[in-house]
């Protein structure tokens, strides 16, 4: 009768396994398996492929390049790359959605309650969300210059290759000026922690401020050179914007409004309650 009324012992497989300690490690796999559940991340994803590669074919089929000393390989591709300009927005919005959506659910209490210390949170997400945009604008980047190029030669354009002189800077520029945007984009979603208010700030930087500031007074428009926007174009030769900064100079100018916005928010996560 005893041993009847006797637990039975546990099953190894049934066994509660012991929680690990949190690490970095692992709240990165934690944001990546979030990162890639949302509908939302894979859309922004598709969106801003077809706009950078749609764009660059479109563009491809007007007049045929002529590569010169005044008009050399890399300002055709960057002419091809238009579609940057849209796609910043789309990219842009999943950065922002990345934080965002978060402290829209009321998710974002058992992220921080999972982890403490709340930093490892905000760089995991930055290491999740860069490491999916970077690969995916850089293969989009490429397929974009190897289409416009395709339509090009067919209608009798120069040929142009990845080893002519600022080629591959410039492709290879465009998926490093969408990564840091996006890491832009979260940290202004971070910031305002309200989808509506990080999307209205990011275009307000990245879309209406360099349209309408060189409209302005000298005195105003004279910083639209060293705007995110227009700093960071300078490593993909943003057309019809002229640069008084060197490509990497922009884009360090870029990274640099990108770590002053993420130190803001990092500051902002530690002091004010979910």
């Amino acid at each position: 009768m005893s041993a009847a009324l006797a637990p039975a012992p546990a099953h190894a497989g049934l066994a509660p396994a012991a929680a690990g300690p949190v690490t970095q490690v692992r709240v990165i796999r934690s944001e990546w398996v979030k990162l890639r559940a949302l509908r939302s991340t894979w859309s922004c994803m598709l969106i801003a492929v077809m706009l950078i590669v749609g764009v660059g074919a479109v563009f491809a089929g007007g007049k045929p390049y002529r590569v010169s000393a005044a008009h050399p390989a890399a300002a055709a591709v960057s002419v091809s790359l238009f579609g940057i300009l849209v796609a910043q927005l789309v990219i842009g919005a999943l950065g922002v959605l990345v934080f965002s959506g978060e402290y829209g659910t009321g998710m974002i209490r058992a992220s921080l309650a999972a982890v403490p210390s709340r930093l490892p949170v905000l760089w995991a997400k930055l290491i999740v969300l860069a490491g999916l945009v970077l690969p995916v604008t850089l293969v989009a980047a490429l397929a974009d210059f190897f289409v416009a190029t395709a339509i090009q030669s067919a209608r009798g354009a120069s040929a142009i290759s990845l080893t002519d002189p600022g080629v591959l800077r410039t492709v290879a520029g465009a998926a490093l000026y969408l990564s840091v945007a996006a890491v832009i984009g979260l940290a202004l979603g971070a910031l305002f922690r309200k989808t509506a208010a990080g999307l209205s700030a990011f275009a307000a930087v990245f879309f209406v401020a360099p349209i309408v500031l060189p409209h302005l007074p000298q005195a105003v428009a004279g910083i639209a050179p060293y705007l995110p926007s227009s700093a960071g174009g300078s490593l993909w030769g943003q057309p019809l914007v002229a640069h008084p900064l060197s490509p990497w100079t922009g884009f360090a100018l870029l990274c640099g409004y990108a770590v002053v916005l993420v130190g803001l928010a990092a500051w902002q996560l530690r002091r004010r309650d979910a």
